[in-house]
């Protein structure tokens, strides 16, 4: 638990870390569940958080759950019982708004301008790498490597293997699957930054100061090399005396350590910084910043995520990119016909972007693939609901109409259905001008009339198909906005 103090809407003073070990982890990545045991230690944790947020007189809580809770069956009876006995709620987030909060933290403690850096979080159930440029998150995956699960995976694995396979040298064939995904995604880039998060990271910063008698706040790989010989050489319990660390960190400090070796060797540095925040600080600053008034909707970053997703999936980017101008156009000109926000005009680009990007599994019901790509993988920067109105919009942008007998339009709010159908009646015309994915039409004029609206095509040749598909599929926009729609 971090407490922290606003100063103004973008800084936080910390006031108060407070670290409770309970490892969830233990249970949810061999059981499959959570003991009761364990539940009532996470409870426990929760009280003493609530005692102390009462008497620091905290305003805003907000607690979210990662790996763990993602993976265990039983996850909403704990959530339950903490909401009770203490009024916080649990939130489960995904691996990608994990990421892109810790992006957040670390963006406040290094700069990230003007470099390529590659994060590395390493929890007790995943790790979190992710690719930043110029401050903006380029790409994120989550590994099923984190310590603790891999602490009891490979431990397991071992009482029934030859004792000539040491542990250390499981946990890395483990990674070695990770590690060739992790050399695809990362490619020939020039790495500029390597920065490493979580407390087992923290830990093998404070390990170096006190062997090699350097800053805590870096390692070196020739440094993590010879912590990496020098704790696979000791039992759990010598690592404790001699290096006095925490039985909670004495187990899991050689599989981070290497886990750490394994991914900054990819990325082709000799570095590791180690900024000393994670998750929580992340989770800090963005309540500071709702808290100050801002709206946390980062145009650039949803843009780049959106960009790289539909490179990712060979998207006809010519066409992907005059469809989101022309329905952009639109937007802007039918204004007073929708009456949406700049927050709904970037959903409308995002799915005019991105569209088309099922063609990459399959050119039958494209529409549905899309769909499917949209709700499978996050966009950094759009919340759950956010990315729900973009997907919708990616499935109905051919030829189905907004149903509530679909069940992905059925559990939208009532308001988001009725922005689902105001900007897919938009994306319809714009893709529509440019069936033929030659590029001909290159801007659009929409004109209030007396006997309704006239959308008129500027480019080059007579429009002839573009006219005929924007007839047959202006039907959604006169039926949604009630009027009349010629075309010029």
């Amino acid at each position: 638990m971090v407490i922290g103090e606003t100063e103004k809407p973008d800084h936080v003073r910390v006031l108060e870390n407070i670290r409770l070990p309970v490892r969830l982890g233990a249970d949810a990545f061999t059981l499959g569940r959570l003991s009761e045991a364990t539940i009532q230690k996470a409870v426990e944790a929760f009280l003493f958080f609530r005692k102390a947020a009462d008497a620091m007189g905290v305003s805003a809580i907000r607690a979210v759950a990662t790996s763990a809770m993602r993976e265990s069956a039983n996850s909403d009876i704990l959530i339950d019982r903490i909401l009770r006995a203490t009024g916080i709620e649990i939130e489960i987030i995904s691996g990608e708004e994990e990421a892109e909060l810790i992006h957040l933290a670390v963006s406040h403690a290094v700069d990230l301008g003007e470099k390529r850096a590659v994060l590395i979080d390493i929890g007790g159930g995943s790790v979190e790498v992710t690719i930043s440029e110029d401050g903006q998150i380029l790409s994120t995956e989550s590994y099923n490597m984190g310590t603790v699960r891999l602490l009891n995976k490979l431990d397991q694995q071992n009482d029934t293997v030859s004792a000539r396979r040491p542990f250390h040298l499981l946990v890395r064939e483990y990674a070695e699957a990770a590690r060739r995904r992790i050399e695809r995604d990362i490619g020939s880039r020039k790495i500029h930054l390597c920065i490493g998060t979580g407390g087992n990271v923290e830990e093998l910063g404070r390990l170096r100061s006190k062997l090699f008698e350097r800053s805590d706040k870096a390692i070196s790989l020739g440094e993590l090399q010879d912590l990496i010989e020098k704790l696979s050489k000791l039992t759990v319990e010598q690592r404790i005396r001699k290096y006095e660390l925490r039985p909670d960190r004495a187990d899991v400090i050689l599989p981070a350590a290497i886990v750490l070796q394994i991914i900054a060797r990819e990325a082709r540095v000799h570095q590791i910084l180690i900024p000393k925040v994670g998750l929580k600080d992340g989770v800090l600053h963005q309540m500071a910043r709702i808290m100050g008034g801002q709206k946390f909707l980062d145009r650039k970053q949803v843009w780049q995520s959106a960009l790289g997703m539909g490179e990712k999936y060979q998207y006809d980017a010519r066409h992907a990119h005059l469809t989101a101008r022309l329905a952009a156009q639109l937007f802007d000109q039918t204004l007073p016909l929708h009456n949406l926000n700049d927050e709904e005009r970037l959903l409308l680009e995002v799915a005019s972007l991105l569209h088309d990007i099922g063609h990459f599994i399959s050119t039958i019901d494209h529409e549905k693939h899309s769909y499917y790509v949209l709700k499978a993988h996050r966009l950094i920067g759009l919340n759950d609901r956010q990315q729900a109105i973009v997907a919708n919009l990616a499935y109905y942008h051919r030829k189905h109409t907004p149903s509530l007998d679909e069940e992905h339009f059925r559990i939208l709010s009532p308001k988001d259905r009725l922005t689902v159908l105001r900007l897919e009646a938009l994306l319809r015309l714009a893709d529509s001008m440019d069936v033929s994915h030659t590029g001909r039409v290159h801007s659009v004029s929409m004109q209030h009339t007396a006997q309704g609206w006239r959308l008129s095509l500027h480019g080059e040749g007579d429009f002839m198909l573009e006219r005929w598909a924007l007839q047959k599929r202006k039907a959604l926009f006169e039926e949604v906005y009630g009027v009349k729609l010629e075309i010029r």
